[in-house]
């Protein structure tokens, strides 16, 4: 068996699972459109090949004697319907053809709303947005593959990300740290004062690597760690003004700014739809990985701490 890993996408989750991987001094083959490691160089003896994940010849060609793939691939919010499934056919056409391990990250879209307790890996599925019964159906198929025989699969599910590399596309990411750095205004996505379950980039790759490289975790799906003490979102930014010895302000921004922001823009339509995410408590438990495969949270602290550094 091949101690190669492949990763499709060098997004922040594929950049940290990189990083999980070589602490285990296991090699690693990254797959993206353009052929480039984000931000300079990649990690010596890694190779970044440039192809198009949908084209399954190529997808095939990319996981050549891969023994794990991951798929970490993430399309623009207003692409998904469109190409999502396609990224995910060409990722399961090559583990499939070569006999891989798929570990597949995921997200908690497909639970729909809590209801008022914390979401587990047992919770019903009760999508009830577009992209929601999406991640449900692209989960079936892989399901359905793997009842089948015709690959092995571990999946990982994360709530809402943050840390370094968030970016825009996390709700606790660039609208939130450059502003506490500079006593600004820090906004943040509905309601402030819920609890939020919010997965730290660095557990994500963490827990995925342990999936990829644990065959205790094969055919199950695994909620990524969290802390067990979630805070509310202001909690956190309070958390991160005190650690940037900074003072600002916290705004929650209601639905309806998103509806009318969504008008011109289409990333932010997008995300009207999972506005219930932050109108009530919305906490995910991740437990199982906690207690049978060893993958804690980074304390919230500490969490903060790393991300404040990366965006100093």
């Amino acid at each position: 068996m091949s101690d190669l890993h492949v990763i499709f996408g060098t997004g922040p989750v594929a950049r940290a699972t990189l990083d999980a991987l070589v602490r285990r001094d296991v090699r690693v083959r990254m797959v993206n459109r353009s052929g480039r490691f984000p931000g300079g160089d990649a990690p010596a003896g890694v190779d970044v090949l440039a192809g198009d994940a949908r084209d399954e010849q190529f997808a095939r060609h990319a996981a050549a004697g891969a023994s794990v793939v991951y798929q970490c691939l993430n399309p623009e919010y207003h692409e998904w319907i469109e190409v999502f499934p396609a990224l995910q056919n060409g990722v399961l056409a090559a583990a499939e053809a070569h006999g891989a391990l798929l570990v597949s990250m995921e997200n908690v879209y497909g639970y729909g709303r809590p209801d008022g307790a914390p979401l587990t890996e047992q919770s019903p599925l009760n999508a009830h947005t577009r992209k929601g019964l999406l991640r449900n159906a692209m989960a079936e198929q892989l399901r359905l593959a793997q009842q089948e025989g015709r690959v092995r699969v571990a999946t990982g599910r994360a709530s809402d990300y943050y840390g370094p590399g968030g970016g825009m596309a996390s709700p606790m990411g660039d609208l939130v740290f450059p502003a506490v750095l500079s006593g600004g205004t820090a906004r943040l996505y509905g309601s402030p004062d819920r609890l939020h379950s919010y997965t730290f980039i660095p557990d994500i790759g963490e827990g995925l690597a342990v999936l990829g490289t644990d065959p205790r975790a094969v055919g199950r799906i695994w909620h990524l760690p969290n802390d067990p003490a979630p805070q509310t979102s202001r909690q956190m930014v309070e958390t991160a003004f005190r650690l940037a010895g900074t003072r600002g302000r916290i705004a929650g921004t209601p639905t309806w700014i998103f509806r009318l922001l969504g008008v011109r823009d289409r990333t932010i339509r997008e995300v009207v739809e999972m506005a219930y995410e932050f109108e009530t408590d919305f906490v995910v438990d991740s437990t199982a990985i906690a207690t049978e495969l060893g993958v804690t949270a980074t304390p919230i602290d500490e969490a903060i701490e790393r991300t404040l550094a990366s965006y100093r």
